[in-house]
């Protein structure tokens, strides 16, 4: 079971992102996956879902031309934002969740 500490990081790696997407986060995971498997975890599982929604938003993107994009980009906000705070939410209970939908890479 990881400390009050890691779990408190761990989720911060998931919140700090709605202000910094990319560096906050990556500043989190850089300076503590080496001190903590949780953090490590939470940090590898949070860069791929920004990899794979990037993905996503940008096959999104493309299909604008085709209609189809104005309903898929919502969509896409909506699950990035809600597996955001379900992500930190469980991060701070101490659980290690697996986002939905995301290609492992790291």
């Amino acid at each position: 079971m990881p400390n009050q500490d890691e779990r408190l990081l761990a989720a911060l790696i998931y919140v700090i992102s709605f202000f910094t997407v990319f560096l906050g986060p990556l500043l989190i995971w850089l300076f503590k996956k080496d001190s903590s498997s949780y953090i490590d975890y939470h940090g590898k599982e949070y860069f791929n879902f920004l990899f794979s929604y990037i993905i996503y938003g940008f096959v999104g993107y493309i299909l604008l031309f085709v209609l189809v994009g104005f309903i898929l980009l919502p969509l896409i906000a909506l699950c990035a934002f809600i597996f955001t705070i379900v992500g930190a939410i469980k991060a701070y209970e101490g659980d290690q969740y697996r986002i939905p939908f995301i290609f492992r890479i790291l």
